[in-house]
């Protein structure tokens, strides 16, 4: 237990700024919040923090460290209150953010889970914007692609391909191409990134990347289902994700352009904040959605 008791004199003074801040919320003394963090130093061999009369800061060591001490206090909070909240019944309002694409393989599975767990409500919120989860009091977010952010934890769903797709009307006007090349002479509708402003790059082989410059793009916008709303009308040639355009495909409204050639695979994650208290409802919703999205985005 001396050594819980040191990391955990060293994390609070971190965040604090001080030993007797520190002391306040561990209901100790300043003098042995100081001497735990000392005996903490001795023991690693290497300075956490610069004293001074008035505050304490973290040396470059004592940063580095401050993280790794802070993710293990934070698992071991969470372990505890999952020992402890094992047997509660999930119950409250969650609120869950999702891509606007997302509620076509989301939206199966609710009944499902409202059946389930009756006590929860849920609060569906449907943008391509980046949320931020903390700000906005979101418990569960829906994502694809990097999560850089290292106050979110994450836990992998279903995987997804990119597509390069048209309407049979417009290829009928435009053969379709039966190399990468022959891209630069059709029409583009392409999707913006809502947060970032820039168009997303189709999925073209290496070598080949370089083409996404030089698209002809007549449409922009930034919302996909918009996007396949104007391939379906023969606008010309647009990438979305497999699921969305599943069923066009199988009856022949959009065709596959240089199936084989071109696509990438991607995959969804739920995320949600790192917290020292996980609660049952977000525990139970992860759950379902890892279970109930295991395999290729919409097939359950």
């Amino acid at each position: 237990m001396d050594k819980l008791s040191g990391l955990l004199a060293f994390v609070r003074t971190a965040e604090c700024g001080s030993f007797v801040a520190a002391g306040r919320e561990l209901a100790v003394s300043a003098s042995a919040v100081g001497k735990a963090v000392a005996r903490l130093e001795e023991e690693l061999g290497v300075r956490l923090m610069h004293r001074s009369t008035r505050s304490v800061q973290l040396t470059e060591e004592g940063r580095l460290f401050h993280e790794r001490c802070r993710r293990i206090l934070e698992d071991l909070d969470d372990a505890r209150a999952q020992l402890t909240q094992a047997s509660a019944v999930p119950r409250g309002r969650l609120r869950v953010s999702a891509p606007i694409v997302g509620h076509h393989f989301l939206m199966p599975l609710v009944p499902g889970f409202l059946a389930a767990y009756p006590e929860v409500a849920l609060d569906l919120v449907f943008t391509d914007r980046t949320v931020d989860l903390i700000e906005e009091s979101v418990d569960v977010a829906i994502r694809s692609g990097a999560l850089p952010d290292s106050r979110l934890v994450s836990r992998p769903l279903n995987a997804f391909r990119l597509l390069l797709c048209a309407a049979p009307d417009y290829l009928a006007r435009r053969p379709a191409p039966t190399v990468v090349d022959q891209l630069e002479g059709h029409v583009a509708v392409q999707f913006r990134h809502p947060n970032t402003g820039k168009l997303l790059d189709w999925p073209l082989p290496p070598g080949s990347q370089d083409l996404n410059a030089r698209l002809h793009t007549v449409l922009a916008c930034n919302n996909v289902e918009a996007l396949k709303s104007a391939a379906l009308r023969g606008v010309g040639i647009a990438c979305m994700p497999d699921f969305l355009v599943r069923e066009e495909l199988a009856d022949g409204r959009l065709r596959e352009v240089l199936a084989g050639a071109v696509g990438t695979s991607g995959r969804f994650n739920a995320v949600w904040a790192s917290s020292r208290q996980l609660s049952p409802r977000v525990r139970c919703f992860v759950d379902w959605l890892a279970e109930h999205l295991r395999g290729p985005a919409g097939q359950m």
